[in-house]
């Protein structure tokens, strides 16, 4: 379909699309847990027992808020790019680990692991040309 046919010509733009999306949204999400004080951080962080950490469960969580605010933002940004898909492919794992841990189910968890698949994918894909990594 011609259509279609040209849309592979903006694959940068659809990169630019993914990274507004996704990077605003963890803005969004992290940014309640990052200003939640310690209580939150403890809490957030106590999921990575599920993953056999079992000690600094403020610190675990602060950072976990600290990648989901300060890396969506680097992520719309396009800064640091990489390295951040990295945090945050580990964050969603125990995200992910969290929800089978208490009991849940692959529904559960879902968000989770397709937001980490993505995450991974962009891993490899690069920011593209509109971002501050560009090369």
């Amino acid at each position: 379909m011609t259509l279609f046919g040209t849309l592979g010509n903006y694959k940068n733009f659809g990169l630019l699309i993914i990274r507004l999306g996704l990077g605003g949204m963890f803005i969004y999400h992290g940014w309640p847990l990052l200003t939640g004080g310690v209580k939150t951080w403890e809490g957030l962080g106590e999921s990575t027992k599920y993953v056999g950490i079992h000690f600094l469960p403020v610190v675990w969580g602060l950072l976990a808020a600290l990648v989901e605010t300060a890396g969506g933002f680097l992520v719309i940004i396009g800064l640091a790019f990489r390295p951040v898909c990295l945090l945050l492919v580990i964050t969603l794992v125990v995200a992910a680990f969290s929800h089978f841990g208490k009991g849940g189910n692959l529904g559960d968890a879902a968000q989770a692991i397709e937001t980490a698949v993505m995450f991974a994918g962009l891993l490899f894909l690069g920011p593209g040309k509109y971002s501050a990594d560009k090369k």
